[in-house]
């Protein structure tokens, strides 16, 4: 049978590769969102209910074609490819991770090589150091000036359990990827790219970095926004939120839930993998031992042995395109769930704060002037939130809905390609086995 009569067995994680977009939908047709505010949120108990989640709610699948291709050549009739290169004019990489061990503590650095045509800069190329913390001082000061733009997502501190894994060469090449992903996003930010705390971060010298770092609030400033934004929390919800921010809750919410449960079976689906790897290292060798003592079968042990050595080695190809493919983008998506749950809570801090003005002056006559002067700047500023958050979360659910859907057409991909190397493998050891068994007959019965 021929590889492309085949009809491949559908795989837990849909499919692509090449940076493509979808094909405008046909007239009249409708196209369901990734994940919908009204979508069912599901208790579960145990590991085996994580499953059910998907299978009662399918809204994820949803969003995507209901028809499902069959294979590559039939997937690529749904797309387009992007012949234009986008045009850049600000260009990072981060690399050449170096461990730095003092008498106080150890820490890693990464190189951060810049290349930049803008007018701003005054060189075209910087070349920097940079640790962990530096990361963390650069989105907290984005946060600061941006409340309610959606600020890309830093891995965490602490990815693995106990201090030995955290310098170890996955962990380091895991945290130096996200960091050039980090610094990306926010290159290819409309607004966070001409952030002077940005620019600061990618050109300035170690020691400039940190005496700039001292320049900002103090302890007391910071503690003081704290403050007021518990004391905003303890108030209570916003009185007069607009609706289209409820449903952004809403959905974010659902899609939290979804995505943390997606997070956690790929994770699991890739240890099994990697257990079902280890043993199949095992496997291939004992059959080519067991030659050596079976002399009328040693072909067919030694066919077997090279098979599953072959099967071992495609399965590690397929390991390599979870964790590169798909488990970095829901976990970047699980953080982007946290992030803009914040963004969200701290754009109803502005607007409760108006709110609270807005009751004392209609409970206070003597300072009004004032008041109305504060109100009028509150609006503003509640304002200038809203469209930042409104032009940002479209731009984040584009952005999102492309990576979800190449992440999964990515592995969709791979799985085929896997499948159809391990059978075109056992189909040529039958072949073989098959021509044997007739030439020894063939033999017997010769007089």
């Amino acid at each position: 049978m021929e590889a492309e009569d085949r009809t491949p067995e559908p795989t837990l994680f849909p499919a692509g590769g090449e940076r493509l977009e979808p094909l405008e939908d046909a007239p009249g047709t409708a196209r369901t969102p990734l994940l919908t505010a009204s979508a069912e949120v599901l208790e579960f108990d145990d590991d085996e209910d994580d499953l059910e989640v998907f299978s009662k709610d399918t809204s994820l699948a949803n969003s995507f074609s209901p028809s499902m291709p069959i294979s590559p050549s039939s997937m690529i009739n749904q797309y387009k490819f992007e012949d234009e290169p986008e045009l850049k004019d600000l260009f990072i990489t981060v690399d050449d991770p170096e461990s730095h061990i003092t008498a106080i503590e150890t820490f890693i650095t990464y190189r951060v090589v810049t290349k930049t045509s803008r007018g701003e800069f005054d060189s075209c190329e910087y070349e920097v150091r940079r640790r962990y913390q530096d990361f963390l001082w650069l989105k907290s000061k984005l946060e600061e000036a941006h409340p309610t733009l959606i600020i890309p997502p830093l891995p965490e501190k602490f990815v693995m359990k106990g201090m030995v894994e955290r310098f170890s060469d996955e962990f380091i090449e895991t945290r130096r990827k996200a960091l050039h992903k980090f610094l990306n996003r926010i290159a290819d930010h409309p607004t966070l790219t001409f952030n002077e705390d940005f620019k600061i971060f990618l050109t300035a010298q170690a020691w400039e970095l940190s005496s700039h770092k001292k320049q900002g609030p103090g302890l007391l400033s910071r503690m003081g926004q704290t403050v007021r934004a518990v004391a905003s929390s303890v108030r209570g919800g916003v009185k007069n939120r607009p609706e289209m921010f409820t449903e952004m809750n809403d959905y974010m919410e659902t899609f939290s839930h979804k995505i943390n449960v997606l997070d956690k079976i790929a994770h699991r689906i890739y240890k099994e993998e990697r257990e079902y790897f280890n043993e199949m290292k095992e496997y291939g060798p004992i059959h080519t031992l067991w030659s050596a003592s079976e002399e009328d079968i040693a072909d067919s042990l030694k066919g077997v042995a090279s098979c599953i050595d072959k099967c071992c080695k495609a399965t590690e190809k397929r390991m390599a395109g979870l964790s590169e493919n798909l488990l970095p983008i829901i976990h970047e998506y699980v953080l982007y769930s946290e992030i803009l749950m914040g963004v969200l809570k701290r754009r109803d801090q502005i607007q409760s704060e108006l709110d609270s003005k807005v009751d004392a002056l209609a409970n206070k006559k003597a300072d009004k002037d004032l008041f109305s002067e504060e109100i009028g700047k509150l609006e503003d500023k509640v304002e200038c939130a809203n469209n930042a958050l409104k032009a940002d979360w479209d731009r984040w659910k584009q952005n999102m809905q492309y990576d979800m859907r190449s992440a999964f057409t990515n592995v969709a991909d791979n799985n085929l390609r896997y499948y159809e190397e391990c059978l075109a493998t056992w189909e040529s050891f039958l072949a073989s086995q098959t021509v044997d068994h007739h030439g020894e007959e063939d033999s017997e019965d010769r007089p």
